[in-house]
């Protein structure tokens, strides 16, 4: 029971938004050199992956604790609010992960220099900042952004200097790419939870922008990815793979904009997670081949 409920903790379901950008970005670095460094691929997929479990599993328990995991929540369950862990356990935990991915940064760091280190001291401190300290970003209109930054920018474009000691703007192209619909999936929770994150003053962009206009932005984030092909000016023809994934896609905006806020949404946020996955799958493919 107790190895069921730890998997349950670190939200196996949302994991592929750390592993897509590593992903990526390592398939472009391969596609423009002809070559990849194995061992430092897999250790930024670790470090990413480890980085997302910390933030996750602190969410659980600081969400308990600041009082927005209550019995009437919408979500999943959540570990401490569901009694399998007290609060200590769960934070324990988050900074055993978190120690972890220090660890295996430091092998990156000596692969890659100040600014791997730079980008992992920077997603470490945003991994605790995200539900801790006096101002989480969680309970903040910036929430969406952390997303698009940290799962799209930094980890996309960190990934590719690893591999290549530089940026390039198709690098930048493609990170942009990820991270929209990765800031989507946090996009489908705040959305879903809206009531009762105003309830225990957790403000998130949908409660700024109302569920209108929330809307809308979910629209963005999902199809303008699709545009990436042409971003590239032709330049890479394999990037068109991508356009398998749009049907799926248009069958998730249906559902958003069909179903009334509730349980059925956490359906809607497991797949936009799989879109962002097949999405970055589909994008490495067409980029190496």
């Amino acid at each position: 029971m107790q190895t069921k409920a730890w998997l349950l903790a670190i939200r196996p379901k949302t994991l592929g938004i750390s592993v897509v950008p590593v992903l990526v970005g390592s398939a472009l670095a391969w596609a423009d050199q002809a070559s990849l460094q194995w061992l430092p691929a897999l250790a930024a997929l670790l470090a990413a992956i480890l980085i997302q479990i910390g933030t996750n599993l602190h969410n659980d328990a600081a969400d308990f604790e600041r009082g927005a995991d209550t019995a009437d929540r919408l979500g999943p369950p959540r570990a401490t609010a569901e009694g399998w862990f007290s609060a200590g356990q769960v934070k324990q935990a988050a900074l055993v992960s978190f120690s972890s991915a220090f660890l295996v940064g430091i092998y990156l760091a000596w692969v890659g220099g100040w600014p791997i280190i730079t980008i992992g001291l920077l997603s470490l401190l945003a991994g605790y900042a995200y539900t801790g300290g006096p101002r989480p970003i969680a309970y903040s209109a910036t929430g969406e952004l952390f997303v698009f930054v940290f799962f799209g920018l930094l980890a996309v474009c960190g990934s590719y200097y690893l591999q290549t000691a530089t940026v390039t703007l198709d690098s930048l192209i493609c990170a942009i790419a990820i991270g929209m619909p990765a800031a989507a999936v946090l996009l489908v929770n705040n959305y879903r939870d809206l009531e009762t994150d105003r309830r225990a003053n957790k403000l998130t962009l949908t409660h700024y922008l109302g569920r209108e206009r929330a809307r809308q932005l979910y629209v963005l984030l999902l199809l303008l990815p699709f545009a990436l092909p042409v971003a590239f000016n032709h330049q890479r023809d394999g990037s068109w793979l991508v356009v398998l994934g749009l049907p799926f896609a248009l069958w998730l905006l249906q559902r958003f904009f069909h179903e009334p806020p509730g349980p059925a949404f956490n359906a809607i946020l497991a797949n936009t997670a799989r879109l962002q996955l097949l999405f970055g799958v589909l994008l490495s493919i067409g980029l190496i081949l």
